[in-house]
């Protein structure tokens, strides 16, 4: 494996856990992946969700930053349509004022929750229309600002934090190819349209003031173990989650269980395992073979890794082994 590994956080809680344990643990974990070579550790806006402890987002991030050294730590992403680009830009130039040369800003276009408290957070439901010029705006903010300019956001102005276009469409990719920006696509949650998305992004690059040529991740749930039988155990905390997603129910992240046949519906399965068609199980070996088929298929620059298992020290060891395959 020749590209760099990084890695997405949901800082979930476990059950019989609270989000303050959730938090020690995100930081531990990427103290952990720093020392084994990792790029970036980045973390996501989700809200009204008792499993997830990432809601405020840019909190979490400078906590991130603040107990570690080298690793780039980001959002992957703030959903734009949620926030002022003003208000944006001033918060990321504050973490980049603090932790110079670290952070990196991701935007996604969806509330990130569902619509009850999308109104809750005062967010339009036309906003998401409002995307791309959300997006120049935030450029423009982060540029050098110039004589005479009204508005400026301070800490920001001149700072460059480098920005990334998500998404699980092909209309991230248009966006993201047009404006010259790095690119990273949810396969860890939405694989339909990766081919296609990639493609789009790859044909419709344009060179930009931040980027030459393009620069596409790919986000994948990995769950690495010492064995097949015992990485699948492990992966049934993950397979409860989206099916409980596909249930409408959220909850608390979930122990694994001996037989998930005995979790879900088959037509559960199917919706669950399409959604996880991309996910990568197993032993070490299992897990090389994974990725170099992956990495075949989309030709990726960087793999942004998600492993949402019960057990931290699982967790970690599962990194571990990533690492190990990678040669970090």
């Amino acid at each position: 494996m020749t590209v760099p590994l990084s890695v997405l956080d949901l800082v979930p809680v476990r059950a019989e856990s609270t989000p303050r344990e959730a938090l020690q643990q995100s930081l531990e974990l990427a103290q952990h992946v720093e020392r084994l070579g990792y790029a970036r550790f980045w973390v996501a806006e989700h809200h009204n969700m008792v499993g997830i402890a990432s809601a405020a987002t840019s909190v979490v991030i400078g906590w991130i930053a603040g107990g570690t050294c080298r690793i780039r730590v980001g959002a992957g992403g703030i959903m734009l349509p949620n926030h002022a680009p003003l208000v944006i830009a001033e918060q990321f130039g504050t973490l980049e004022s603090l932790y110079p040369g670290r952070i990196d800003l991701g935007l996604g276009r969806a509330p990130g929750t569902d619509p009850v408290a999308a109104r809750a957070l005062r967010t339009s439901p036309s906003a998401a229309e409002r995307f791309p010029e959300d997006v120049r705006e935030l450029q423009a903010l982060f540029a050098q600002a110039e004589p005479g300019q009204r508005i400026q956001a301070v800490p920001g102005a001149g700072l460059h934090v480098p920005l990334w276009i998500l998404g699980s469409s092909t209309f991230g990719a248009h966006l993201g190819g047009a404006l010259g920006l790095p690119y990273a696509f949810a396969s860890h949650f939405a694989p339909a349209a990766l081919d296609d998305a990639l493609l789009a992004y790859r044909e419709r690059f344009r060179p930009s003031a931040q980027l030459a040529t393009p620069y596409a991740m790919v986000g994948v749930n990995v769950v690495a173990a010492d064995t097949d039988a015992e990485a699948r155990r492990l992966f049934t905390s993950v397979q409860q989650a989206f099916t409980d997603l596909h249930r409408g129910a959220r909850g608390l992240q979930k122990p694994p269980i001996d037989d998930i046949e005995d979790y879900w519906t088959p037509s559960e399965k199917v919706s669950v395992e399409r959604m996880l068609s991309c996910a990568i199980v197993g032993s070490k070996e299992t897990v090389r073979a994974g990725v170099a088929a992956l990495l075949d298929r989309t030709d990726a620059d960087e793999l942004m890794v998600v492993t949402s298992v019960f057990d931290h020290a699982a967790r970690k060891r599962s990194y571990e082994i990533l690492a190990e395959i990678a040669g970090l």
